[in-house]
């Protein structure tokens, strides 16, 4: 990809090259340090001569089967998430767009919870395979979105109203979760709630083989239908003139970005946040750039939840807190500041 793709729209290609090769830089050190931590901790040179083919037998049982699963669940959940709060930003042309606010992560966990609702037996196991819980975010995700985009009826091009009613379908959604994890068992409530806090630490190498089976197809079609941003920033009629039928565009997008939410909360939980500040981030060090807004947008999201994984890990050991209660601490004031921010703006 030439370096004029990374800066078109954006910063010149020098600052932006820069950018990308800080945030690669942070996301591979961020990501050794994550395998590093633990109950006890393993030099980095350490890590990394086991990850390329050396270290004792205990070396490469803790770092390639007990570590690198949450680590590498926690990167490829933050990535996605990321790319498709990217996507959902620049095709409403709202920085407070973002799969949490419009209701895709609390659809995909409503999914998600009636699946381990119907699904579970007293003894605490699944009965059916643990393959179909994407699905079931998939399906509560889309419903979700299908439901704004209802609900928004031919004003659904205007990002204030798709904003309102994504809003008031997460809180459907969220609601509806709290009471089907009051009325089930309480092995039922307590696995829920960790799950709804988002959490890494319980993945195995299953089933981020699933979570990448779903995110790597899903995030190439969206790679490839992003192609087409730049023009989808104008209007109805002007995107028209030029062969963009931006209604089906948009929703194409929306489809795309909750395809990937569904993908990374089904295993990593319903972590919060992510989706709005990592592309808002990358936005602030490429500017507009679309290659490298993608790529920094996803690299950030991971290098979030893998930070926030690492932190939760450190601070609280040897109990595990869920890490998606770090981008909640951390997310929350950030979009009080982005709404009265932009409410200025407005005003």
């Amino acid at each position: 990809m030439s370096v004029d793709s990374f800066s078109s729209r954006g910063f010149p290609a020098g600052p932006v090259t820069l950018a990308v090769a800080l945030v690669t830089a942070v996301f591979i050190a961020l990501f050794l340090a994550g395998v590093g931590f633990g109950s006890t901790w393993m030099p980095l040179e350490t890590v990394a001569h086991v990850l390329l083919g050396g270290g004792e037998r205990a070396e490469r049982l803790v770092v390639l089967q007990l570590r690198m699963p949450r680590v590498a669940a926690a990167a490829l959940a933050g990535g996605a998430m990321a790319f498709a709060g990217y996507l959902l930003q620049r095709i409403t042309r709202n920085e407070l767009a973002s799969p949490g606010v419009l209701g895709v992560v609390d659809g995909a966990a409503l999914g998600v919870v009636l699946f381990m609702a119907i699904f579970s037996d007293e003894a605490n196991a699944l009965m059916v395979s643990v393959a179909w819980q994407p699905l079931a975010a998939a399906i509560g995700a889309l419903a979700a979105i299908t439901l704004v985009f209802i609900l928004s009826g031919r004003q659904a091009s205007s990002a204030i109203r798709l904003l309102l009613f994504g809003i008031a379908v997460a809180a459907v959604a969220k609601a509806l979760t709290t009471i089907f994890m009051l009325v089930g068992p309480i092995y039922q409530a307590s696995q829920a709630a960790r799950w709804l806090a988002g959490a890494v630490n319980t993945i195995n190498w299953s089933e981020v083989q699933l979570m990448a089976a779903v995110l790597t197809p899903t995030a190439i079609v969206a790679a490839l239908a992003a192609r087409h941003l730049p023009p989808a920033d104008l209007d109805d009629v002007s995107s028209r003139s030029i062969g963009l039928n931006l209604p089906i565009y948009r929703v194409f997008i929306f489809f795309l970005a909750a395809l990937l939410t569904a993908g990374a909360v089904a295993f990593a939980g319903g972590v919060a946040f992510i989706g709005l500040i990592a592309p808002h981030l990358a936005r602030l060090l490429v500017g507009r750039a679309r290659a490298a807004g993608i790529l920094v947008s996803s690299m950030l999201g991971a290098i979030m939840l893998v930070g926030a994984d690492l932190l939760v890990r450190v601070a609280f050991a040897p109990l595990e807190v869920p890490a998606g209660t770090v981008t909640a601490v951390i997310g929350a004031p950030y979009f009080l500041f982005l709404l009265m921010r932009k409410d200025k703006t407005n005003g």
